[in-house]
């Protein structure tokens, strides 16, 4: 099954390409110059492949939540694919991919995000159930989450960040930090493939990011904030 892979949620960008059973990927930790290196990194895959757009059986990408400019462009790309080549998009939370490697450790996965003004984007699994619901929370709320386990594996691309702000607030549990560094394509590669053997729903065309928060500018014009 030919699949590209693209995580455009932080500002590492990650993008992969599963094809007749071989991956090759590209991860670059760019910040803010995710709109300049995308494409190209796509083509580059695709001439080592050997393979065009026209050659793939679905697409995956994190969806959010993340950075608000990473998952436009990540799914403006995609849906760019879909309408020239007939080709379905499948999304996948982002705290979803970056537990998912952690999945099968036989304890809690808190996976997160910092969201910036003293919250993360997190979630809390174990094996398959849902300790902590996917959302953007004050650490305080993910610590009340935290404190009842013995032990739990921090993991996403900002886990260190995620463990200091707990550490003081849930002296008791210990907090096993993974590194943020796996090839998250590859995830997203591995999860499409099950999606698509689950026969789940790819994104219909209205279909966009997760982004769980409001950008300053839709509290602007709301009148939330000045």
């Amino acid at each position: 099954m030919n699949i590209l892979a693209v995580d455009c949620a932080v500002s590492r960008l990650c993008v992969g390409l599963r094809y007749d059973d071989k991956m090759i990927s590209q991860t670059l930790d760019i910040g803010m110059r995710q709109s300049e290196m995308l494409l190209p990194v796509i083509d580059e895959l695709f001439k080592r492949a050997g393979i065009s757009p026209a050659d793939l059986d679905a697409t995956a990408m994190t969806i959010g939540p993340g950075s608000f400019t990473g998952l436009r462009l990540g799914i403006s790309a995609l849906k760019a694919i879909q309408l020239a080549h007939n080709v379905p998009v499948y999304a996948v939370s982002s705290l979803e991919c970056y537990a998912h490697p952690f999945s099968g450790c036989g304890l809690p996965v808190l996976s997160g995000i910092d969201a910036n003004k003293g919250k993360f984007y997190a979630s809390i699994t174990e094996s398959g159930k849902i300790i902590l619901d996917e959302d953007d929370h004050d650490t305080q709320k993910i610590a009340e989450a935290v404190r009842p386990l013995e032990k739990v594996i921090v993991a996403g691309p900002d886990a260190s960040a995620l463990r200091d702000a707990l550490a003081a607030l849930c002296p008791d549990t210990a907090l096993i930090t993974m590194s943020a560094h796996f090839d998250t394509a590859e995830t997203l590669a591995e999860i499409c493939e099950r999606m698509i053997g689950q026969k789940k729903e790819p994104l219909k065309d209205f279909d966009g990011p997760s982004y769980l928060r409001a950008s300053e500018a839709e509290l602007k014009r709301s009148g939330i904030i000045a």
